[in-house]
């Protein structure tokens, strides 16, 4: 292999690809991260827990095997982190919340730890986020501000903040999230990387921390396409302990990479989707739609019913789930999380209900649009990132309250389950800014064919950090 192995932006195919050729060792790899990761993450604060010791233990043992003449993983080497709802053995999973860190350590990893390491991925630490999930900003009150890579007096977004911002930064190749309303595709869009949200119960959720069971997903976090398709077909597989994915089988995607959108019935989203943008929104949506030849501009301005129902169901769900921490314990919430579980708790039960006969309508909608249409373009966020501790945005001429409409976009998606690949738009001179590409239940595929091809001709490429962090 010619060049560097470790440079700052190696990625997990490379990585792989050289620890099984003997050009490089899946420690050296580690110990060049974990230095890296001390180096650059104290101006970001994308991690709250490094696990090198564990990570130097695991390198050691891909290497052994090496040395065996063993057959290594397809992720052998590589280093990933996760955001901290994910159980990490001998930590106590914070779920980016005060209280958390008084329970017991988790006995055992995640599934979906479990399942990169046994792809021979090599886990390097934990990653901030927004409290309990519940966040667009990457504004933790307990654990700090996550900065962004490209810009650090900008929001990194959430709540997978640590995931985009480690991914971007070149400290974690490979980087797990979840996102319930946004929370793997706003860090993504704002950080100038690659996100997916696969379809609701494509990955198992068990030996993670929930936010609201019928909308969580998780998620991976790249800066290429074949590297985010190569840990999604690691993370794939039934998970029995998961209501969603109990028997649901792998489907590789890594595969079907290079076919290409020729044949694609590609749409833009209309209504709904088009209002509030700002001009590098809308200027996004445009480059993307025509790099990827869409036709028609569809009309979805039931959209807004949709993210109404979204917020409803989200706060009436997790407001259940932390009842008891709220009565117990409301002081050690951040106060803005706290108030929207006590809304939550004081919902009427007749707003959950219409709630849900608007999203099973939404649903019904997009599916009769699907059997129209293969991948359906949409904005990710209504902009780039803003300053952090910004408290409004001006959207087509409207002050409007940051913290909340920055899923504008993502939340109608989230409420019909529908999988998702954020993808950069790399507008010249810009901060990052990402685009959504929405496909069928079950059609990651094609949402990964697509982003692809924009990466092929130039269109979708990862951002580049600020000089400040001594990267690039």
């Amino acid at each position: 292999m010619t060049g560097d192995p470790l440079a700052w932006d190696a990625g997990a195919v490379t990585i792989a690809a050289s620890v099984a050729a003997g050009d490089v060792s899946a420690s050296e790899v580690t110990l060049a991260v974990l230095a890296r990761i001390d180096a650059v993450d104290p101006a970001l604060n994308a991690f709250t827990d490094r696990t090198a010791e564990r990570a130097l233990a695991e390198a050691d043992q891909i290497d052994a095997e090496r040395a065996r003449g063993g057959a290594l993983g397809p992720l052998a080497g590589v280093p990933f982190a996760v955001k901290n709802l994910f159980d990490i053995e001998g930590l106590a999973t914070r779920a980016g919340s005060a209280l958390n860190r008084s329970r017991p350590p988790a006995t055992a990893d995640g599934l979906l730890v479990r399942k990169l390491r046994a792809a021979g991925a090599v886990l390097t630490g934990a990653l901030n986020m927004g409290e309990y999930a519940y966040d667009f900003t990457g504004e933790n009150a307990h654990d700090g501000v996550c900065r962004n890579p490209i810009e650090p007096d900008h929001m990194a977004g959430g709540s997978s903040s640590g995931s985009g911002a480690a991914t971007a930064a070149g400290l974690a190749p490979i980087s797990l999230g979840s996102d319930t309303n946004g929370s793997i595709r706003v860090p993504a869009s704002f950080c100038g990387i690659f996100g997916l949200k696969p379809t609701y119960g494509r990955l198992g959720r068990s030996g993670t921390f929930p936010f609201c069971d019928s909308l969580d997903h998780l998620g991976p976090f790249a800066r290429s396409v074949r590297d985010l398709a190569l840990a999604y077909d690691a993370l794939q597989g039934p998970d029995p302990a998961d209501h969603a994915c109990a028997n649901r089988p792998p489907e590789p995607t890594a595969h079907s990479l290079d076919q290409g959108i020729a044949g694609l019935r590609i749409a833009v989203a209309g209504g709904w989707f088009q209002r509030r943008l700002t001009e590098p929104a809308r200027a996004a949506v445009t480059r993307i739609a025509e790099a990827l030849g869409a036709g028609a501009i569809v009309d979805l301005d039931d959209a807004e019913i949709a993210r109404a129902a979204a917020f409803l169901i989200t706060n009436a769900e997790s407001a259940a789930l932390h009842l008891d921490r709220l009565r117990a314990s409301a002081d050690a919430f951040d106060p803005d999380t706290r108030d929207r579980f006590f809304a939550g708790a004081m919902l009427p039960a007749a707003w959950l209900v219409d709630a849900q006969r608007a999203r099973r309508a939404w649903a019904e909608r997009l599916a009769r649009l699907f059997r129209e249409i293969d991948i359906l373009i949409a904005p990710a966020t209504p902009g780039p990132a803003p300053a952090i501790g910004q408290a409004t945005m001006v959207l087509d001429g409207v002050e409007m309250s940051t913290r909340p409409n920055i899923g504008l976009f993502t939340q109608p998606i989230s409420c019909a389950g529908l999988p998702v690949a954020c993808v950069p738009a790399a507008l010249p001179g810009a901060l990052p800014i990402g685009v959504q590409l929405v496909a069928a239940p079950w059609r990651e595929d094609l949402c990964l064919r697509a982003a692809r091809h924009l990466e092929q001709v130039g269109v979708s490429q990862p951002a580049t950090p600020h000089p400040s962090l001594g990267l690039a």
